[in-house]
């Protein structure tokens, strides 16, 4: 039933990562002998498969999904390089080789079934340089606290209490609504309103990434996280030149507590968005007005919008956790970045293998409610189009999402996971599907 077309970018991917692992056992040898590197080199890759069945589509637009079976595959290749800068900074190079596309060109559904998935695709591979960035930590008081090396991040001592910045090109996620649970496409769920808060419209290019600056400011069992990033001048368009004429301003504040002997993490997110963006409300007016279909690009000016975002994540026991989050933004704006989604809750639980003598794998089952405001359900039901979505015309329910996965640990480097997602009401509309996906993944880190 799986049909892999691209098999030969899979065999280079890994003839690159074995010159990696063997750079990478060197490092490690030698890492008892000096506790904080100045050097740190990585490479991950990550191959996914998904397909779905034929479903019930009575109609459809240029934004629909293709209501035939459909197989797609994505793949990537990245080496992370850091260099230590002074005592406490760190600069971090990422370049990437992509490949492939998402379901009907990452169409068709707001909560999309892959978050390797980006809005943009080629056949052929094709380079990238998705971070390209620098830290620096400040310390400020309380014991010290050793920090592991990690992707993009080198072994230190810093105090428990400090300040850290961070600027260049990377995510706004690698920073803000990060939950243990789900966040890493590459590793845990894939659906885009599972691993991050639906309606957070954070800024970023087609594929997940701008320029910006962050601070962050760790007291105790409190962090306060401030950013402001660049957004793209048009939306879910590149990021170009290096400017704030269009911007997001985000901030979060994290309490971490235990409860009963076991951590748990509970974040509150704000942001603000700055552009040009077109007013559902104006849009559907302008097309009664002219008998055409409503379009926000013809009703763009400069405005706002804005949104919270809540993220809990609570360890169960020691090898289980569960998470949550619950999102909004305003409705009344077009979806300018990320996706087109006024309300999200989500959740679910993940557990280790251990529990039946498979210490190393990982299942989750998380879930996704997301919803459209009224300003948003009378414009694509009016035929609009959005950033995801827009089938010509809507008979609107909540975009209900069920996923499931367990990852296999092949080695110490290698992964293979399975993966369920069953979708209701795709793109809010109760006249097309349901949809099941059925998703293979491979991914390894060196």
């Amino acid at each position: 039933m799986l049909i892999i077309k691209k098999l030969p970018i899979i065999l280079l991917f890994t003839l690159c990562a074995g010159v990696s692992l063997a750079s990478g056992a060197q490092e490690s040898r030698t890492s008892t002998e000096d506790a904080e590197k100045d050097w740190g080199v990585y490479t991950q890759l990550t191959y996914v498969n998904q397909w779905h069945n034929s479903f019930r589509a009575p109609y459809a637009a240029d934004n629909s999904m293709d209501s035939a079976s459909r197989n797609n595959q994505t793949a990537d290749i990245t080496l992370m390089i850091g260099r230590r800068i002074g005592r406490q900074g760190e600069l971090w190079l990422n370049p990437e080789i992509d490949q492939g596309f998402g379901l009907s060109n990452t169409l068709g559904m707001a909560g999309f079934p892959s978050g390797e998935a980006y809005k943009v695709g080629q056949n052929r591979p094709y380079p990238r340089l998705p971070r390209a960035f620098f830290r620096q930590t400040v310390n400020l008081s309380g014991e010290n606290e050793q920090v592991e090396a990690a992707v993009n991040q080198l072994s230190s001592t810093r105090t428990a209490n400090n300040l850290i910045f961070t600027a260049g090109h990377f995510s706004v996620t690698d920073i803000f609504d990060n939950n243990t649970y789900a966040h890493d496409p590459r590793s845990d769920f894939l659906n885009w309103s599972i691993i991050d808060a639906g309606s957070f419209d954070y800024a970023a290019d087609a594929w997940g990434f701008t320029n910006g600056m962050t601070i962050e400011w760790n007291q105790g069992s409190w962090t306060w996280r401030g950013g402001l990033f660049q957004m793209s001048e048009v939306p879910n368009a590149k990021v170009t030149g290096l400017h704030l004429n269009h911007r997001s301003m985000v901030s979060e504040i994290e309490k971490r507590y235990e409860l009963n002997g076991h951590p748990g993490k509970f974040k509150l997110l704000a942001f603000v968005n700055r552009a040009m963006m077109g007013s559902y409300q104006d849009a559907v007016l302008l097309g009664q007005q002219t008998g055409a279909v409503p379009d926000t690009a013809l009703v763009r000016k400069m405005d706002t919008n804005k949104g919270i975002a809540l993220n809990v994540e609570q360890e169960l026991s020691a090898d289980a956790g569960v998470f949550l989050r619950i999102s909004s933004n305003s409705g009344q704006k077009e979806a300018y970045e990320f996706t087109d989604m006024s309300k999200s809750i989500s959740g679910g639980v993940v557990v280790q293998g251990n529990r039946w003598g498979r210490s190393d794998d990982k299942m989750g089952i998380g879930f996704a409610h997301n919803m459209l405001s009224s300003d948003a359900k009378a414009y694509f039901t009016a035929g609009g189009m959005g950033i995801l979505i827009g089938d010509g015309k809507m008979n609107y329910g909540a975009e209900s999402v069920l996923e499931w996965f367990y990852s296999f640990q092949l080695n110490k480097n290698w992964k293979l996971s399975l993966d369920y997602q069953h979708a209701a009401n795709p793109a809010y509309n109760r006249d097309r599907g349901p949809i099941t996906f059925y998703g293979l993944r491979l991914h390894a880190e060196m």
